[in-house]
């Protein structure tokens, strides 16, 4: 029997919990160089393909912004766009918000980045029912929590209807006569409970048919709309029970919607610390996690958990004794935990074990870094979990920018390579080819 072949991605850490600011190596999270070098490093790896999140404002603790943001965030179509002019078959994956965008243009836009790449566009679908966010917006946050997912889905279902409005037939003849190709090319109605649209889509089909579709969730709703919608799902499940679980979930969802386990790739996001020994992976893994989590963040962490002000706390002391308050509104613009009462005894129990402070208990319970040790250790891992169905691959999310993937690159994917789980060379031109995916029927054959 065939082995399974690995996928990988690369996250651009931006702002967040994984990045060390205090290392002299990283570099800004919005200069264009920043994006181009760690691309570039994910395709010298055959990465399937790049992975930028986005934040629609940036987050507050007692009403200042939290430290982690305060250099901004660039919209994650616009630096694709770049990317694609310097890279050559990488996917570009954008996060974008179904909640507060209309579907002609955003399927547009994913349009026309698929048709600049030559076919490499992907759209992670997130939804939001935060109305801090959705201040930024002139319907603000209207949208009710348990609507998010019924939006999302009709919004995927009305810019697939955009994409399909062009044939094959229509965009070969366009593209000889410069023209439209035959009348009711490019013409599309959709109506549904949230959108009533119709008209004239006026990109041509692009070269996957449709742009790689992503969704990140891990609710039933979540897990629902994956198993209906969704080409890639971004999890965060990495440890390897964990993962056998979420997948045989997911993957048992695809028949009710005619869709085979194939059709759907599983990835969770990961940090990966690589050494020469498993020992010095440890001690470096440790040293990271200390520089992730400031007692500024800790603070931050545990505001958002219990729902109170802490600021007057000491970081490095004991956890606090109140019961949580769910929410209070002390933090804002981040998501929160699903269970606070549940998490906080957990918390408390790890710390009393251990002999854990505050600090140190934030650092345990947010540590991402699944995957520890030399090269080879971690390849044996990385191979073993997608064999055992926890994963289909993985995308990593390096705490450094850009250069935190070099090790990896450099070290482990060769050990893949030998194993025979991962390609030496890019096998074809399009994200749906990286990612074995079927192509959407009646899409191009190739590229505008």
């Amino acid at each position: 029997m065939a082995r399974k072949q690995l996928h990988l991605a690369a996250h651009f850490p931006g702002v967040n919990n994984t990045t060390v600011w205090s290392d002299p190596r990283s570099r800004s999270q919005i200069e264009f160089s920043s994006f181009r070098d760690l691309a570039r490093t994910a395709e010298e790896g055959t990465f399937d393909f790049f992975f930028l999140a986005e934040g629609l404002r940036l987050r507050e603790v007692h009403g200042q912004i939290h430290d982690l943001d305060v250099v901004g965030r660039p919209e994650s179509i616009t630096v694709l766009t770049a990317l694609a002019a310097v890279t050559t078959h990488l996917g570009l994956a954008a996060t974008v918000n179904a909640t507060f965008n209309e579907p002609y243009e955003l399927a547009r836009r994913f349009a026309s980045l698929d048709h600049l790449s030559g076919g490499r566009a992907a759209w992670n679908v997130v939804t939001s029912s935060d109305a801090f966010t959705g201040e930024n917006f002139r319907r603000g946050g209207f949208l009710d929590h348990a609507d998010r997912y019924t939006r999302a889905s009709e919004f995927v279902s009305a810019a697939r209807t955009l994409w399909d409005s062009w044939t094959d037939d229509d965009l070969i003849a366009d593209r000889r006569s410069g023209r439209f190709a035959a009348e009711g090319a490019g013409r599309f109605s959709h109506r549904g409970q949230h959108f009533d649209i119709a008209g004239e889509f006026t990109v041509p089909r692009s070269p996957q048919g449709h742009p790689v579709v992503i969704q990140a969730g891990d609710s039933a709703d979540g897990r629902d709309f994956a198993a209906a919608q969704a080409d890639v799902i971004f999890t965060r499940h990495g440890t390897l029970e964990a993962g056998q679980a979420f997948y045989a979930d997911v993957k048992s969802r695809l028949a009710a919607h005619g869709r085979t386990p194939d059709s759907l790739k599983i990835m969770p996001g990961v940090s990966v610390v690589v050494g020469d020994t498993d020992a010095e992976a440890e001690e470096k893994a440790a040293h990271i996690r200390s520089q992730q989590v400031s007692g500024a963040t800790a603070i931050a962490t545990a505001e958002l958990l219990w729902g109170i002000d802490l600021s007057d706390r000491d970081p490095d002391g004991p956890l606090p004794l109140q019961d949580p308050v769910v929410g209070s509104g002390v933090v804002r613009g981040r998501v929160g935990f699903t269970d606070p009462v549940a998490t906080v005894a957990q918390w408390r129990e790890a710390a009393e074990s251990h002999g854990w402070s505050l600090r140190q208990t934030v650092i345990a319970q947010q540590n991402r870094q699944s995957f520890i040790g030399s090269a080879d250790t971690i390849a044996r891992q990385l191979d073993s979990y997608v064999q055992a169905d926890a994963a289909d691959g993985y995308i990593l999310v390096p705490h450094l920018t850009p250069g935190g993937l070099d090790d990896f690159v450099a070290k482990v994917v060769p050990l893949l390579r030998e194993r025979g789980v991962f390609r030496s060379e890019y096998t074809g031109r399009t994200l749906r080819d990286h990612l074995q995916l079927p192509t959407p029927q009646g899409a191009a054959s190739g590229a505008a």
